[in-house]
C-alpha cells in the first residue's frame, strides 16, 4: 500500500480508468458491429436466393433449424429474427445503392455543387452508423419507421444522444421527426445565418410531457415543479446538449427582482436558454416578458465566450399567426412552442374502464357474499 498518494498518481489513475473504459466501449461497439454485419449478410443472402419461393412458408422454419443445428452456441437464428434480417437488408439496401452510385457518378466531377454532395454523403459515414446501434434498436426502427429516411433520422439521434431502446420508442411514439425544428421563431432575423437553422433544430413543437402526473386544473408553478422533479426525463425531451441551471432564477433590474421559470445552458451551442412556462394559451404579452428576461441574462450572466441567449416559451396552446406577429419586431432570438400530455390509454379503451360507481357496486356484492358465509 502506498502511504502517500500524490496528485500525479491520482491523475494517472483517472487517465487509466478513462482509457480502460474507452477500450471497453470500443470493444463493445466492435462486437456489436460484427453482429449487425452478420445479420446484414444473412439478410442479403436470404433476399438474393429463391429458396423462399421454393419452400414457401416453411422456409424460415427449416433455415432456423439448420443454422441452430450447425451453430448451437450462437443466438439469433430464430424464425422471427431471420425474417427481421431479411427486412433489415431490404429496408436499407436501396439507400446504400443510391449513395454508392452518387459517389461513383460524381467523384470526378469538379463542380462545386457536385463535390459538396459527395462530401456530404461521405461525411455521414452511413455504413458505420448503420452498424453502431444495437440490433434491438434496428428491429424497432424497421418495424416502426415507414421509410429509410425516417430511420436515418432516428439512427443519428440515437448515436448523438445515446438513447436506450425505451427512449427510442418514446421518441418514435412522440413523432420527433415531425416536431423537431417546428417551433415558431424569429431566429432568421435575430441570429447569423450559420446559427439560425442550427439553433432552430434544437427546439421542438410540441413537447410531450407524458411523464408528468398533474390534476386537470394546474398552475404554472405546479407544472414547473413537476418538470424539475422529473428533470432527467425533461432533459431527454428537450434533447441533447441541455444542462439545467436552475428554476425561479432571480435577476435584479433597477432594484426590482424578477424570476425566470427555468434556466438552461446549451453546451454544444454555448448559450443560455431561458424557458418560460404557461399553463394556458399563448398571449402576445408573453413574448415581451420573455424578451426582457433574455436581455437581462445577456447583460448580467452571459460571458464573452457565450453566444447570444435564446428564449423559449412553452404554452398549452397557441395561435400560430398571433405567435408570429408577436415575434416580428422583437430583437432577441425567441421561440414559441406548445406542450401536450400524451394519452397513455386510447380513447376507445376508456369506455371499457369501470366507473367508481361500478367498482363500489362490485365491492358491496363481495361484502354481502362474505357476510352470508360468516352467518
Amino acid at each position: 500500500m502506498l502511504e502517500k498518494i500524490d496528485s500525479r498518481y491520482k491523475n494517472w489513475i483517472v487517465d487509466l480508468k478513462q482509457k480502460i473504459q474507452q477500450s471497453q466501449i470500443k470493444a463493445a461497439i466492435k462486437v456489436n458491429s460484427a453482429l449487425i454485419e452478420l445479420y446484414w449478410d444473412l439478410g442479403k443472402e436470404i433476399a438474393s436466393r429463391e429458396f423462399e419461393n421454393s419452400y414457401g412458408s416453411g422456409f424460415f422454419k427449416q433455415l432456423s433449424a439448420d443454422l441452430r443445428a450447425e451453430f448451437p452456441q450462437i443466438k439469433g437464428f430464430s424464425e422471427r429474427n431471420l425474417k427481421y434480417c431479411k427486412t433489415f437488408y431490404l429496408f436499407y439496401n436501396q439507400e446504400v445503392i443510391i449513395r454508392q452510385q452518387v459517389v461513383a457518378d460524381f467523384k470526378y466531377d469538379q463542380s462545386e455543387n457536385r463535390q459538396q454532395l459527395v462530401a456530404d454523403f461521405e461525411n455521414e459515414n452511413f455504413s458505420q452508423k448503420l452498424f453502431i446501434i444495437p440490433w434491438g434498436h434496428h428491429v424497432t426502427l424497421i418495424t416502426k419507421c415507414k421509410t429509410s429516411k425516417e430511420a436515418y433520422f432516428y439512427i443519428n439521434k440515437t448515436i448523438e444522444n445515446g438513447w436506450s431502446r425505451v427512449v427510442l420508442l418514446n421518441m418514435l411514439s412522440a413523432n420527433l421527426i415531425e416536431s423537431q425544428g417546428k417551433a415558431i421563431t424569429n431566429f432568421s432575423k435575430t441570429l447569423p445565418d450559420h446559427d439560425s437553422e442550427l439553433v432552430k433544430q434544437t427546439l421542438k413543437d410540441p413537447y410531450f410531457f407524458d411523464f408528468l402526473n398533474l390534476s386537470e386544473i394546474y398552475k404554472e408553478n405546479e407544472l414547473e415543479s413537476a418538470l424539475v422533479d422529473n428533470i432527467s426525463k425533461f432533459l431527454i425531451e428537450l434533447g441533447s446538449g441541455f444542462a439545467f441551471v436552475g428554476k425561479q432564477v432571480e435577476i435584479t433590474v433597477s432594484d426590482k427582482s424578477f424570476f425566470i421559470d427555468l434556466l438552461f445552458y446549451h453546451i454544444k451551442l454555448k448559450r443560455y436558454v431561458v424557458i418560460e412556462l404557461k399553463a394556458g394559451n399563448f398571449q402576445p404579452e408573453f413574448a415581451g416578458k420573455l424578451n426582457f428576461y433574455v436581455t437581462a441574462v445577456d447583460k448580467q450572466m452571459r460571458d464573452e465566450a457565450d453566444n447570444a441567449t435564446i428564449g423559449l416559451l412553452i404554452c398549452k396552446e397557441k395561435d400560430e399567426i398571433i405567435a408570429e406577429y408577436s415575434l416580428t419586431d422583437l430583437h432577441k432570438p425567441l421561440g414559441i412552442s406548445s406542450y401536450e400530455f400524451q394519452k397513455i390509454l386510447p380513447e376507445n379503451f376508456k369506455s371499457h374502464l369501470p366507473s367508481i360507481e361500478m367498482v363500489e357496486e362490485e365491492l358491496k356484492k363481495l361484502e354481502n357474499k362474505s357476510n352470508l358465509r360468516d352467518s
